[in-house]
């Protein structure tokens, strides 16, 4: 698919945009001004809400009762909000914002004659796009924008001169620890919680919609690909519902034939689609232009996950529903820390939720334009995902399975050992996975998307060496 088609601006999400003049939600219509360092600060007069309510996926909670805890600023209702989601709403002269893992939010405030604007957009090409369309476009900058940080209630007044810095308040703040040190026990309470949520997502799905599984044979996508099985048979259901994608790059390579493996040892070989393309179809520019991102790990991942879905969206132009298994490795602290320099495996476990958060909202690396960790990173799984037409989920992203995760007592188990500590999410997935399907899954060495779907030769060929081209690409896609 050429890229000007995967362009968010060819989607029908702006046929969606709301303009709410402030006062106008569920409140007073009479915001009054007050000095600030002796000026009387404008009221925002408009708010454009670019987010489209489709990319929702609520679990058990009405969109209209998940709007209601965000207008109140009830960081406890929010909480109790489940799936993946993203949600505005304006309630006299403050605006509210919440938002999940899975699904990024931004925002940015515009200077007009007629009073201050604030839009908001799931993306930074629809800002830019709106202030283009209002005159506005010589005030854009990617670095003004600024996304909502995942399990927080942004609040922000709405007075634009000068510009107002928003509150933060947490909605999600899990209990660390509270499991016993006993691996099936973990095991079985954190993919419980998973087939929990999967089982709510598939209420939603309709029984004649085909779902597709973004599949390597690894721990999260192999462990997804066991559990919905399993559910669908519960129901009645046929397995020949799911299809396993799974990437190569020229032939072989060490995902296809770990998937292959995998799917014959727990009798599903049935669901395996091989995505076979040549390396001239990856393009880490155009998973640049389309995750609006330059970190080059998130980048790779990204160029694999859009090449793989654009290819499933020509063989299958109607496919719809897709789940991932991104989140496991975050959730289950699963990444080789040597390669960063920044941490260290007490920094790793000593600090609530930092592979889902990054540092924190408190922090001086905390970045006001990306948000932290995989609340930033969680775009090189989702963006391919929603430019290419399709409704992705990720169930080990959600609330639900990262408050299991979160209270896994990591220390006792591991005793500070990084080694113990790789080699503990394999243990907990796949007793978890015996206990709550029967099933004895395989479980094989981590890799990573860019490294298993291709040759070491191919990757070598396809990315750059460090950041910098990385950043200078993303710098050309939006000039300053």
């Amino acid at each position: 698919m050429p890229a000007a088609d995967r362009s968010p601006a060819n989607r029908t999400t702006r046929t969606n945009v709301t303009e709410q003049r402030a006062g106008a939600i569920g409140g007073d219509n009479t915001a009054k001004t007050s000095d600030f360092e002796g000026q009387a600060p404008a009221l925002i007069d408009r708010v454009v809400n670019l987010m489209d309510p489709a990319g929702n996926i609520l679990l058990g909670t009405s969109f209209e009762s998940a709007c209601q805890a965000v207008r109140r600023g009830d960081s406890e209702a929010v909480g109790q909000i489940r799936g993946q989601f993203a949600i505005c709403q304006q309630s006299g002269k403050t605006i509210r914002m919440a938002r999940s893992i899975g699904r990024p939010m931004r925002y940015f405030l515009a200077k007009r004659a007629e009073g201050p604007a604030l839009i908001i957009a799931e993306r930074i090409d629809e800002i830019r796009e709106q202030l283009r369309v209002e005159g506005l476009d010589d005030q854009f900058n990617p670095a003004y924008t600024r996304m909502v940080p995942a399990h927080h209630v942004l609040e922000l007044q709405l007075v634009g001169c000068p510009d107002p810095n928003p509150q933060l308040t947490r909605f999600f703040a899990p209990s660390r620890n509270r499991l016993a040190a006993d691996v099936d026990q973990i095991g079985e309470a954190y993919i419980g919680r998973l087939a929990e949520v999967c089982d709510a997502w598939l209420e939603q799905v309709p029984d004649d919609q085909p779902i597709g599984v973004l599949f390597s044979g690894g721990i999260d996508s192999g462990s997804i690909v066991i559990v919905l099985d399993y559910l669908l048979r519960r129901r009645g259901q046929s397995t020949s519902r799911l299809k396993a994608f799974t990437l190569t790059v020229e032939g072989e390579s060490k995902d296809g034939q770990q998937a292959r493996d995998f799917l014959r040892r727990v009798n599903l070989e049935m669901i395996l689609e091989i995505i076979d393309l040549p390396r001239e179809s990856l393009s880490w520019v155009d998973a640049i232009r389309v995750i609006e991102d330059y970190k080059p790990l998130d980048v790779q991942a990204a160029t694999m996950g859009l090449a793989l879905l654009s290819e499933v969206r020509r063989r299958y132009p109607e496919w719809k529903y897709l789940i991932d298994g991104d989140g496991g490795d975050e959730n289950l602290k699963d990444y080789p820390i040597e390669d960063n320099p920044e941490l260290t495996v007490r920094s790793v476990l000593g600090n609530r939720m930092l592979y889902q958060e990054g540092w924190g909202v408190d922090a001086v690396k905390h970045s006001l334009t990306y948000s932290g960790g995989q609340s930033r990173g969680h775009v090189r799984t989702s963006a391919p995902a929603t430019a290419l037409g399709f409704l992705g989920f990720s169930p080990y992203a959600v609330t639900d399975v990262i408050e299991v995760a979160e209270a896994v007592p990591f220390v006792e188990l591991t005793n500070w050992d990084h080694t113990k500590l790789y080699d503990l999410k394999g243990s907990v997935v796949a007793a978890g996975v015996r206990k709550i399907t029967g099933v004895d899954m395989p479980v094989f060495e981590k890799r990573r998307f860019q490294q298993g779907a291709a040759s070491e030769d191919i990757t070598a060929e396809l990315f750059p060496v460090g950041d910098r081209a990385y950043r200078e690409k993303f710098a050309e896609l939006f000039p300053t």
